[in-house]
């Protein structure tokens, strides 16, 4: 990897699955070098896949097949800023529907644990008006919601 800074991400033996997902669902996202062991380690034997290089939309991460002692948590995710609705339905629903669930507010996990916040830029764009109760409404708006609705977050923010 050209990077001087990667995010590492912690697998248990599905690090090539989850990287292969994440190039099939996200633009300018691919798999790079797989590289195996090249002997025993505590949850993996020799020539079972180590790590897996990838990039998730133009960031470069390396998955860790480390094991079952870590799980991923909400402290980490990756933010999706998504330019309309098909965009938004189409990122959330691959993860979904894909052995993940549902959060609240636009966010969601992948079967593997991983935190996504799929974010219309809409919603950001109406978090910041100027208008602060307009940006209440859209943040009450957004409470209410798991998968962002674009269409209700333009009308809470117009009142």
């Amino acid at each position: 990897m050209v990077s001087k800074n990667t995010i590492c991400l912690w697998y248990d033996g599905t690090a090539e699955e989850a990287a292969r997902f994440y190039a099939q669902t996200f633009p300018d996202s691919s798999v790079g070098a797989i590289q195996r062991a090249p002997g025993d380690f505590p949850s993996g034997k020799q020539g079972d896949v180590l790590t897996v290089e990838f990039t998730v939309i133009g960031i470069p991460c390396l998955g860790l097949n480390g094991g079952p002692t870590f799980k991923p948590d909400e402290a980490f995710s990756f933010q999706i800023a998504t330019d309309d609705q098909a965009e938004t339905d189409r990122l959330w629903n691959a993860i979904v529907q894909n052995g993940g669930q549902e959060s609240a507010c636009g966010w969601c996990k992948d079967k593997w644990g991983l935190s996504w916040q799929i974010t219309p830029r809409a919603l950001t764009d109406a978090m910041a008006d100027p208008d602060r109760a307009a940006a209440k409404r859209v943040f009450d708006a957004m409470m209410q919601m798991k998968k962002i609705d674009i269409a209700v977050i333009e009308a809470a923010r117009r009142g």
